[in-house]
């Protein structure tokens, strides 16, 4: 899941509405993104995806169309929603801690792939384990992000445009990746997954099944990203949930064609141990090789991949200082966290940024591979990421509660007490989904490695959010301290 920033457009009167769904949609899932879930339920994944598109994406996107045009005016986001439809700043302050911190393991999910994109340029094939330690392999992951916060005044606005472009790019390489299968089909290619019939599609509901849920919500939320746009768009009470209901259409056509894609070139039943990391790169190879291409796909993939992420990181870290900027979090905060440079920039918010990032990169560097790091790092944005978006529907619970107090040029579901049940609906299934991630999702129940991964996921998880929750009591301490010095 990736990060909006309206200074990333160029300044006009309006946003056409096709503009801000192809925005928001680059931004939401890539073409990486139906990669995992297929490793982790095969083909049944195509009705997991089914299901999600109608009973909670479709709702989510149309709830935070009547949360954004009820807030229209409030730039926060979902900090605005939230502390608005509550009346606490206290509340919109964990809520703006919470959609920064949990952007953290992504960032570093975002530079183990710049390393991962650069290793196919250069080796052409999925050898990195063998050219570089798990150590080496960390230390150039803090190494680029440090480097992109050093440099992040430098090249901060051009790679914001470039992140937008890599996003197309992205979005236009995925949809040729399904065109191209469709014919290749049509050509003499035949189905790797068999048997290819309604049977291989049931789920499994097993725990392994619903563990492995968080990451589709992963793959799937982030609509509310779009809500800064609403007030550049002509006529928002109709462009909105129109664009929403595009957004819904155009990801689940990606997640479900996308995923019967996959199944031409891989088998659901025997599928490669790196898949995660590496899985795109294969498809794009085995599409090439089908096609008579020889590897020249791969290679495009690969340096689109690696512009996207680098100009994607840029855009991350510019993000994780932002919640540091609003002045309900001054009264929650200490002072020197808050501190800004001659730029204008929270200086010490990019240290805690880089310190909480080598915490969990020394955490991934006690796992005993680099795919095992990859695959750790990506499972974890699969419990955190969701923990957020339980809060939209957190925000809209409290509209809805009392709606008499709050009006809206979109109403979702115009009885009450239906509107309520489906976001208590939505709140629900994403708040298991997320806790139920914390079990391992790629060590077998009773491993070592098992043992290994569900603490690091209760001891980072905990640390992120209780750093949260002790940072106001600093704030509050550093005030007595400030009075008794005064008096």
């Amino acid at each position: 899941m990736n990060t909006l920033n309206p200074n990333s457009l160029e300044k006009k009167k309006y946003t056409p509405w096709i503009v801000l769904t192809l925005l928001d949609f680059v931004t939401i899932i890539s073409f990486e993104n139906i990669f995992y879930p297929f490793q982790n339920q095969g083909l049944s994944v195509v009705v997991s995806w089914i299901f999600m598109l109608f009973v909670y994406v479709i709702p989510y996107e149309l709830i935070v169309s009547q949360l954004g045009l009820t807030f229209d005016q409030q730039a926060g986001g979902l900090a605005s929603w939230i502390r608005r439809g509550t009346g606490s700043d206290l509340f919109g302050y964990a809520t703006s801690w919470m959609y920064w911190v949990q952007t953290i393991p992504y960032l570093v999910d975002v530079s183990n792939s710049i390393i991962v994109s650069f290793s196919w340029i250069i080796l052409g094939d999925a050898t990195l384990s063998s050219h570089m330690s798990t150590f080496t392999f960390g230390l150039l992951t803090f190494v680029i992000i440090l480097a992109f916060i050093l440099l992040e005044n430098v090249f901060k606005n051009a790679l914001e445009i470039l992140s937008l472009i890599g996003g197309g790019a992205m979005f236009v390489m995925s949809m040729l990746f399904v065109l191209m299968t469709g014919y290749a089909l049509t050509h003499g290619a035949h189905i790797a997954t068999q048997p290819f019939n309604l049977s291989a599609f049931k789920p499994n509901f097993s725990l392994h099944y619903f563990s492995t849920t968080g990451l589709l919500i992963f793959a799937m939320s982030g609509a509310e990203l779009a809500a800064p746009y609403i007030s550049r768009m002509k006529n928002p009470k109709v462009e909105f949930p129109r664009s929403m209901w595009l957004l819904a259409i155009m990801t689940g056509a990606l997640t479900i064609f996308g995923t019967l894609a996959l199944a031409v070139f891989f088998d659901a039943n025997n599928i490669p141990n790196d898949f995660k990391m590496n899985g795109p790169y294969y498809a794009f190879k085995l599409l090439g090789q089908q096609l008579g291409w020889g590897n020249s796909l791969m290679y495009v993939f690969a340096v689109v991949q690696s512009f996207f992420m680098l100009a994607q990181l840029a855009v991350l870290i510019d993000a994780a200082s932002r919640v540091f900027a609003g002045d309900v979090n001054q009264k929650y905060m200490p002072s020197w966290l808050t501190k800004k440079n001659k730029n204008g920039r929270p200086v010490h918010s990019y240290t805690l940024t880089a310190g909480i990032a080598l915490v969990l990169l020394l955490l991934s560097g006690t796992l005993p591979d680099i795919n095992s790091i990859y695959n750790w790092l990506l499972n974890l944005n699969g419990i955190v990421s969701p923990y957020k978006t339980c809060l939209v529907f957190v925000a809209f619970i409290a509209v809805r509660w009392q709606q008499d107090k709050f009006s809206s040029d979109y109403i979702f579901i115009k009885n009450r007490t239906g509107a309520l049940l489906v976001g208590f609906w939505c709140f629900l299934f994403t708040f298991v989904c997320a806790t139920m991630g914390f079990i391992p999702q790629n060590a077998h129940f009773g491993t070592k490695q098992f043992g290994h991964e569900l603490m690091m996921n209760f001891f980072f998880v905990f640390l992120i959010f209780g750093m949260g929750v002790i940072l106001p009591f600093l704030r509050k301490l550093e005030l007595k301290l400030k009075a008794r010095k005064q008096n």
